[in-house]
């Protein structure tokens, strides 16, 4: 995943580039008192990695490091918008080269200040190679990105050429290119600053993270629960309203639900299938359904032997058609998605419906004969992978069913018992067959979508896939001028998916989620995460 930002003079511009269906949900409207002094719980899985900015890029991690952490940018839960956190201006004559003010009093929680160096060394130690951060291709943007994460793996210096500190509160950042968007990226956590201490103990600092955002550590029991606090003295724009989160851990959503129906747990992730049809009357006026920037895919390990031969894209294909998405969206999921005929979500700026084609369409006909010409699926069976956490059995059951009824291609689920261990079977290229890939967006643009998951070597390209033609599609989108080009260049690079076929597109999400009475104004954002801050416990 490279980086991103956006320069001053498109920030007035900037205000359209959001989700079209950007909304919240809430309820509750406030009218008890509220307690800022009190915890509220959240449903969560088991991190993947340590709790390093640059070492998430799945919710277990993400969620609770964007919470302990905060960044020169952010996004307003409202309607997506950037907002300046850190940062006091980002400014660019060119969409090359950016000026960085970083506005006075940050602090981290071990009460250092945090200054432009926090940023730089923080960013130069999470592109080092040798630092094996899961998202060092985020920095891949900065000029001397690759002295520092060559592709031997053996960096010649620790520090990007493109990073400069002019001043405690002041720093530029040059690019190898123009990239018209880089500053919608600079949101995402992986540029977050880090405290001087960190460096002396990276894995212990891993394990208790001192980070400047709204909430500060406070304990970690693994496979249960992180436990954070409010941290008086945040500067962000976004103030908490309550005294802190605990991360719960849940290894089944059904586990989850019963929690929250009997108020053990204060907010969900998504309930679980089971309950989509009944959620809205359990909870009445607690119940959350609103727009979110995701999607669900079946992604195949193209870096194995017998996914690899370019024919097989029409075995892909045909399994792609032979998916019955209206019927399962309907009645397995209940109406709670939709179909999905993209790979990127729809309501993001620059999705653009219809880019999968006929693929997308359901075709058993169609479907036997793309897998017949493609030399068929390997040994006539498939298995696709996925967390048993996370609520998937039922839709996965589903679509294996659709397959095998229509192409008589054997598919079974094959069930991971926690997101951290499917994450890690996925990403340590264990997996043989396909494997359930969802993405929530990290910045409110259809790049996110394609260049941070399909671009070669990207930080989360699990399918190891490779298109030359998609990689030059991408970076010229990147050069545009503007980010209308921008957007249009990307849609021309997700033209290039549908003959290689990577991942199959299955649907598009929505927040489908809950809340306990013990908490009231629970809204969701576009990225599907509660507005932590705003999370009033009732007194």
């Amino acid at each position: 995943m490279p980086v991103a930002a956006r320069v001053r003079w498109v920030l007035a511009a900037a205000t359209s580039v959001v989700l079209v269906a950007t909304g919240c949900s809430s309820g509750g409207g406030g009218s008890s008192s509220s307690d800022t002094s009190k915890t509220f719980s959240y449903q969560s899985s088991e991190p993947q990695n340590p709790l390093q900015p640059a070492n998430a890029n799945e919710v277990g991690g993400g969620r609770i490091i964007q919470n302990l952490f905060k960044g020169l940018v952010d996004y307003d839960p409202s309607n997506a918008k950037i907002r300046m956190q850190v940062a006091k201006s980002i400014d660019t004559s060119d969409s090359q080269t950016f000026t960085v003010t970083l506005n006075d009093g940050w602090k981290f929680h071990d009460g250092t200040p945090v200054h432009a160096k926090n940023f730089v060394d923080a960013w130069n130690w999470a592109a080092t190679a040798s630092n094996n951060q899961i998202n060092s291709s985020w920095f891949s943007d900065i000029e001397g990105y690759k002295d520092v994460h060559p592709a031997s793996g053996q960096p010649t210096t620790t520090k990007m050429s493109g990073l400069t500190v002019t001043g405690d509160l002041g720093f530029t950042i040059k690019l190898v290119n123009k990239v018209s968007y880089f500053e919608y990226k600079l949101g995402y956590i992986a540029f977050s600053p880090l405290p001087d201490g960190f460096f002396n103990d990276p894995a212990g600092y891993g394990q208790k993270p001192v980070g400047n955002g709204p909430y500060q550590f406070v304990s970690w029991s693994h496979n249960q629960q992180v436990v954070t606090k409010t941290f008086p003295d945040y500067q962000g724009v976004d103030k908490p309203k309550n005294g802190g989160v605990v991360f719960k851990m849940y290894n089944t959503s059904e586990a989850a639900y019963a929690d929250l129906q009997s108020n053990n747990l204060d907010v969900m992730d998504q309930v679980p299938p089971s309950a989509l049809a009944t959620y809205k009357s359990d909870l009445g006026d607690r119940a959350i359904d609103s727009p979110q920037g995701a999607i669900q895919n079946i992604g195949f390990p193209l870096y194995q032997a017998d996914w690899a031969p370019p024919e097989k894209a029409k075995v892909r294909q045909g399994l792609s058609m032979a998916i019955d998405r209206n019927t399962i969206t309907k009645t397995v999921l209940q109406g709670s998605r939709a179909p999905a005929s993209a790979w990127v979500a729809d309501g993001v700026e620059g999705y653009k419906a219809g880019t999968c084609g006929d693929f997308c369409n359901f075709d058993p006909a169609k479907a036997k004969q793309l897998i017949t010409e493609g030399g068929g699926v390997p040994g006539n069976k498939l298995t696709i992978t996925y967390n048993a956490d996370g609520g998937h059995k039922e839709w996965v059951d589903a679509v294996c069913n659709s397959i095998r009824q229509n192409t008589g291609v054997e598919c079974t689920g094959d069930p991971k018992p926690d997101f951290k261990t499917a994450r890690a079977a996925i990403t340590g290229h264990q997996v043989t067959g396909a494997f359930r890939t969802g993405w929530v967006q990290d910045y409110p643009l259809n790049a996110n979508f394609l260049s941070d998951v399909y671009r070669t070597g990207a930080a989360s390209n699990d399918f190891g896939y490779s298109d030359p033609q998609f990689d030059a599609d991408a970076t010229k989108a990147d050069e545009a001028p503007n980010i209308s080009d921008t957007v249009t260049g990307y849609q021309q690079a997700e033209g290039v998916l549908p003959s290689g076929m990577p991942a199959i597109p299955l649907w598009y999400y929505r927040t489908n989620s809950g809340y306990s009475t013990n908490v009231q104004n629970v809204m969701f954002d576009s990225f599907g995460n509660p507005a932590w801050t705003q999370v009033e416990v009732k007194g």
